[in-house]
């Protein structure tokens, strides 16, 4: 019984220790590039102005089919890029409540496929990317492309959803006024 509980013990500690091999892995690697990088963006915002930032979410509220871009594309990936995940939706506030739920479906489709050039985007989801990279690198090929291709590709999907999304909800307002 005693042999049993040790090592139990044992087992328990191992994978703490292992989490700490991990931990420091990530300190050698990674860490050190997202912080450097989150400091880099903060100081961005902070030149360009935060009035600037909010003033395109407003811009981006006008009715119209061509500000369906900026709606979906532009603001999306700005809020992501700038104020990162979880924080990108509350850039959706400056847009009536009819695109609100268009906006937040672009922003959340949006915080995988920026993660192979902006890293600081979404770091708790960075496994995702990295998986997929460690994946292409055993192939052979170059990281660059993909990551590019997976921002590309992003783009066109969160513009479409946001299309989407806005139509769905159009309805959806005009049932529960009619009801």
């Amino acid at each position: 019984m005693t042999e049993t509980l040790a090592s139990w013990a044992e087992e328990f500690i191992a994978v703490f220790s292992k989490g700490g091999e991990v931990l420091l892995s990530l300190m050698g690697g990674i860490l050190p590039t997202l912080v450097v990088l989150l400091t880099a963006v903060n100081a961005l915002i902070r030149l360009i102005g935060v009035e600037k930032i909010e003033g395109l979410g407003r811009a981006a509220a006008q009715p119209g089919i061509q500000w369906y871009p900026v709606r979906y594309m532009v603001l999306p990936f700005l809020a992501v890029f700038f104020l990162t995940n979880p924080m990108a939706y509350t850039m959706g506030r400056f847009l009536p409540e009819r695109f609100k739920p268009a906006f937040y479906d672009s922003a959340v489709s949006f915080v995988h496929p920026i993660l192979g050039i902006f890293p600081h985007a979404n770091p708790g989801e960075l496994f995702v990317y990295t998986g997929i990279a460690a994946g292409i690198t055993t192939l052979g090929y170059g990281l660059g492309d993909l990551a590019v291709r997976y921002l590309l590709v992003g783009l066109v999907v969160i513009f479409i959803r946001g299309i989407v999304t806005e139509a769905i909800t159009k309805v959806m307002i005009a049932r529960k006024e009619n009801a």
